[in-house]
């Protein structure tokens, strides 16, 4: 009984705010300041950053369970199929931005596990991201996972809170520069893409591997219907969070199309830019070199 009631109070909820979203779809602006998006909102560009920060901040603990039940447990394969196609090697030095809770780390630093290394070469890797608490949350699993420098010979990785558009990181540091579902929340995209052509050292490779779009109509309907009917009263259901997946499933759509994002990373000033689709589309591999 008491469930059924729960899922009526839901029901009754998500009704409410489809309601109030379908009324109020942007938030106005005053003054000169330039505005950008926060999901479907248009807000000055000094609260975005503050908006996403409290994004992540409520949905720290509970980002690696929403990922599992948004996806279904997709993202898993992903991220595997990333870290493939990005190929770690020995003594690379990695930069994974927006690195958060580690999914990515740890499967580049489970990866180099698996090769070779004669030549004993030492390799790094840096996890970024502008959330202490996201942070938190991936130091405390590495340290569940053992992953600690007596149990990582020949690999280290350390945690840094920074802006991905204004790293703290000196020219020329990185052989490979990750971002997973993030680029996305940052407001100025153009920035991000020239500061990781920066810190990564020629003949270094930029990977981001993002939420996109589907090229075919049919199954964009039924997914977007899946996004903005399902994941937030997901988020709701699970991590008390109605709000934040709803701007998460808005900030997917406002990212841009994988041919204009392409042309992004081409302007930042890399080479051989490729994306491949994922999911038919639902995420994007791009790839391109600092030559």
């Amino acid at each position: 009984m008491q469930n059924t009631r729960k899922l009526a109070n839901l029901a009754r909820l998500l009704l409410r705010r489809t309601s109030a979203t379908a009324a109020n779809p942007t938030t106005a602006t005053s003054g000169t300041e330039q505005t950008t998006h926060f999901g479907y909102q248009t807000v000055k560009e000094s609260e975005k950053e503050l908006k996403v920060h409290e994004v992540f901040e409520q949905v720290a603990q509970s980002y690696d369970l929403m990922n599992d039940a948004m996806s279904m447990g997709i993202h898993r394969v992903w991220k595997d199929i990333f870290i493939e196609r990005l190929g770690p090697e020995h003594g690379m030095r990695l930069l994974d931005m927006a690195g958060g809770t580690g999914d990515i780390s740890f499967r580049y630093l489970k990866y180099l596990a698996k090769q070779p290394n004669t030549k004993q070469r030492e390799s790094h890797v840096t996890v970024s991201d502008i959330n202490q608490h996201m942070l938190n949350v991936g130091k405390e699993r590495a340290r569940q996972l053992g992953l600690t420098a007596e149990r990582l010979p020949n690999a280290s990785i350390d945690w840094q809170c920074a802006d991905a558009e204004k790293l703290p990181f000196k020219s020329d540091s990185f052989t490979a520069y990750t971002i997973a579902f993030g680029i996305r929340n940052c407001t100025h995209v153009d920035k991000v893409l020239s500061e990781a052509y920066r810190v990564l050292q020629p003949g270094g490779r930029f990977m981001c591997l993002e939420f996109s779009h589907l090229n075919n109509e049919t199954l964009q309907w039924l997914y977007d219907q899946y996004s903005f009917q399902v994941i937030p009263p997901m988020g709701q259901l699970l991590a008390g969070q109605w709000h934040a997946y709803q701007y998460l499933v808005e900030s997917i759509r406002r990212f841009p199309r994988q041919e204009q994002f392409k042309s992004m990373i081409e302007q930042a000033g890399f080479a051989h830019v490729t994306y491949e689709n994922l999911t038919f589309g639902v995420v994007s591999i791009h790839s391109g070199f600092k030559l």
